[in-house]
């Protein structure tokens, strides 16, 4: 356990899940029907989709059988006693890196998002602020606070998404999802690879399953949470192409938003529907960075030897710097797709490796 951080606790069923959940759906949802429509040049994309949803299970299923070797243990704990601690030490620090950009990422989407749509004209350092300063207050904790703020964003965040399904179906014409595999499925698997930063978030096992109630029954959680995921993300390509065409897609920098601008709403005591989606929203990107925050800091505090709360404050200047990189949008989303390749590369390619080498040493032993 990392020093000053008391997690006493123990993660339910529900909350593993809404763990989960909270930290693969985030600001992707708005921008992953663009880019995978990009990448497939196609109505097909909603395929590219799946797909890749279930690669990550698949990819996910070897994490926990990575993590359940080491019972009691979170990822730089173990993986220091499988390769030793120098060299640990140094993959301990490549994943902090990787945490401080996708909390970085998160940070400034919201940040991008909020003050286009919702707070136009707020300087981005005081929309930051209050942002990175509840999570502070908020990781001090740890996961067992961060997965009960989870449960109660994931249901709201669900309950408003199927509003929104239900009243943008009355858009979607099912002619231009046709024809199907026009182009066969080489464009599909292409796809794949635009979905990798929208999946990312399933290595979250190899640091929870220690503090889960029922670590045997990891791979069923991770399934129920991936599977929210996939449906989320597949639904909103398939309503996205089906209210814009494929082509109108591909011109929209959030085509999931446009489509809940486009909902008309007559029943309700709202003029405009898609501040109350963003508004939920922008709780889900806090949730993503949340848990990012706490991978980084819990990382630095067994890396570094630092108390669990100074590596935060630590962190969190660092975060803010970071974030302002980007110089734009097309930048912002640059780096969104080298953290997603980052993650692939990372967590499925080292958990692969990690398990092998595990393996070989318990059979010399």
């Amino acid at each position: 356990m990392a020093s000053g951080l008391n997690e006493s606790g123990k993660l339910t069923t529900l909350q593993s899940i809404s763990l989960i959940i909270g930290f693969i759906v985030g600001v992707e949802l708005f921008t992953l029907p663009r880019e995978v429509v990009h990448a497939v040049k196609s109505a097909d994309a909603w395929l590219s989709v799946i797909l890749g949803g279930c690669v990550t299970l698949l990819l996910a299923w070897m994490m926990i059988r990575l993590a359940r070797k080491f019972p009691g243990m979170n990822f730089y704990e173990f993986v220091q006693q499988i390769v030793g601690t120098w060299i640990g030490k140094m993959i301990g620090l490549v994943v902090i890196v990787y945490y401080i950009h996708l909390g970085s990422y998160e940070m400034r989407a919201m940040e991008e998002v909020t003050s286009f749509f919702l707070l136009e004209g707020t300087p981005w350092w005081a929309i930051q602020a209050l942002f990175v300063w509840i999570s502070l207050y908020l990781c001090m904790e740890g996961t067992d606070v961060i997965a009960k703020v989870c449960q109660i964003i994931v249901p709201i965040t669900i309950v408003i998404y199927l509003l929104i399904l239900l009243l943008g179906v009355k858009n979607f014409d099912v002619s231009t999802l046709r024809p199907f595999l026009s182009k066969g499925m080489s464009p599909v698997f292409h796809g794949m690879s635009t979905t990798t930063l929208a999946f990312s978030g399933s290595e979250i096992m190899l640091f929870i399953l220690a503090k889960m109630e029922k670590p045997e029954k990891a791979v069923r959680i991770m399934g129920w949470g991936l599977g929210v995921a996939i449906v989320l993300y597949t639904t909103a390509t398939i309503l996205c192409i089906g209210a814009f065409t494929a082509e109108g897609v591909m011109t929209r920098v959030w085509p999931f938003f446009d489509l809940t601008r486009s909902v008309e709403v007559d029943n309700l005591p709202l003029e405009r529907f898609e501040s109350l989606l963003l508004s939920i929203w922008v709780l889900e990107i806090f949730a993503t960075f949340n848990i990012a925050f706490y991978c980084a800091a819990l990382g630095l505090s067994h890396v570094t030897k630092l108390s669990y709360a100074r590596s935060l404050c630590i962190l969190l200047p660092i975060m803010l710097i970071v974030s302002r990189v980007p110089r734009d949008i097309n930048e912002l989303f640059q780096l969104g797709r080298y953290i997603g390749k980052a993650n692939l590369i990372l967590f499925s390619g080292l958990s692969l490796i990690l398990l092998l080498i595990s393996r070989w040493r318990s059979k010399s032993t």
